[in-house]
């Protein structure tokens, strides 16, 4: 038998010595190192081949390979298929993360469900009767999934040879332990040796694989750095508890974007994809209130109509409060800055509160137009018109600079029914007989007089 080693790998990073240390050399982090059991042995692969059948890679000239449109597999699910870049791509290793109870496996075992393929979801947290009362909320119909309750890599190799399915997804990744390892599932050894073996699966079988994973209590993915590395697309499942709305990102994609967003409702039947997702985030008051305005922002390639609200008042205590709700709190006191310095507006006294709508974090800089009119709205106490939209970023000298894809957001805004947009006066504006009114701006003054007199 072999003897048994161990080595010490940092929980944060993954980065393994050969000793205890108090910080990790790599991430920097204090009393992230632990010792865990490791098997240095001859390791086969998911399935050994045979001298016979062993393919080896041929070296090929760079103008003898195929350029054609790798073939995507449709995952009946459009917000899932845009987040992807058209849909799976064979052989791919997806890896999706989220917090506890977002509705990571609800949303996997749903499309799972509706899969036109056959589709093999193994569970390493749930047994087959809590996956089937699942199941009877969503789809419980379904002709071609397959449930399997497994943990154990070589077990599920082995069921993956009897039904021989078209898409693989792990429920999570975590879960998982192989022989070739002997420390605990879920230790960075295991994690790093499963992906290994569903990888040399995947890309030799060319069945795409969709990985469940964890996160960590700083959102980032439990488990060594170089599993995010290792796969090739890494999706973020979130959403606010408060709120019903959860949101896809993708933060890295090897076959498409990283820039696109979908959006799903959780209902009792499982997640609904939301096409639409302007009409949600904008409220729908009928009434006219002080410090709201509505911003046109670009997600990927979807343009999206949302709704800023600030709150300003007198400070009560002695330091003035800044604080935000899906918005960079940095650049808000940018903006009072800019608004103190170039516009003349005395906020340094006052408490500023800011909230994106909906429950999304929103970066583009295109609504700081939109954030400074919601402020000064709450200053003066005087509601914005009905009707109006913003979509200009804001410069530090108090100028209304110009921003991408405008034509997308006015055509967005007329779409939904708006009269007035606020853009700046440097944007090229390609839009022509449109019935939105499009006011251009140089400066925040000229801004403020148009919307307060």
């Amino acid at each position: 038998m072999a003897k048994t080693k161990t080595a010490f790998f940092c929980q944060n990073c993954g980065t393994q010595y050969a000793k205890w240390v108090g910080q990790c050399t790599a991430c920097k982090e204090w009393n992230t190192i632990t010792e865990e059991v490791i098997q240095k042995e001859e390791k086969s692969s998911w399935k050994t081949p045979t001298a016979a059948n062993r393919k080896i890679a041929q070296p090929l000239k760079i103008n003898q390979i195929s350029t054609e449109k790798e073939i995507r597999l449709d995952t009946q699910d459009i917000e899932f298929n845009r987040v992807l870049g058209g849909g799976l791509v064979p052989g791919a290793l997806v890896l999706i993360g989220g917090e506890p109870g977002v509705g990571k496996s609800t949303l996997m075992l749903q499309i799972a469900l509706k899969l036109p393929y056959k589709t093999l979801y193994v569970s390493g947290e749930e047994s087959q009767k809590q996956i089937k009362m699942r199941a009877d909320r969503i789809y419980p119909n379904s002709e071609t999934c397959l449930i399997l309750t497994e943990t154990k890599t070589q077990n599920i190799f082995k069921q993956i040879e009897n039904t021989d399915p078209d898409i693989v997804v792990i429920d999570s990744i975590q879960t998982l332990h192989s022989d070739y390892i002997e420390s605990a599932a879920g230790s960075i050894s295991q994690i790093r040796e499963c992906t290994t073996e569903l990888i040399k699966f995947a890309k030799e079988t060319n069945t795409p694989v969709i990985l469940i994973g964890h996160i960590t209590k700083d959102g980032s993915i439990a488990g060594p750095k170089i599993l995010e590395h290792m796969v090739d697309t890494v999706l973020q499942f979130e959403g606010d508890r408060n709120y019903m709305y959860r949101i896809l990102r993708s933060l890295k994609n090897r076959f498409g974007s990283t820039a696109e967003l979908g959006i799903y409702e959780m209902q009792k039947e499982g997640l609904r994809q939301v096409n639409n997702p302007s009409e949600i985030l904008i409220s729908k008051n009928t009434e006219q209130l002080s410090g709201t305005a509505i911003a046109s922002t670009v997600e990927g390639m979807r343009p999206l109509m949302i709704e800023i609200q600030a709150l300003v008042s007198t400070a009560v205590y002695g330091t003035p409060q800044r604080s935000t709700t899906g918005y960079n709190a940095k650049r808000l006191n940018m903006l009072l800055a800019v608004l103190e310095k170039r516009a003349g507006f005395k906020l340094g006294a006052k408490d500023v509160f800011l909230n994106i709508t909906g429950g999304i974090s929103v970066d583009d800089p295109a609504i700081d137009l939109a954030v400074i009119a919601a402020i000064l709205s709450s200053n003066e106490d005087i509601p914005i018109e009905k009707g109006c939209c913003f979509a200009a970023e804001v410069g530090l000298a108090g100028e209304i600079r110009p921003v991408q894809r405008i034509d997308q957001r006015i055509l967005e805004a007329e779409k939904l029914g708006f009269t007035t947009i606020y853009v700046s006066k440097n944007n090229k504006i390609g839009v022509k007989n449109t019935k939105i009114e499009v006011v251009m701006a140089t400066k925040i003054e000229q801004v403020v007089s148009y919307l307060f007199g």
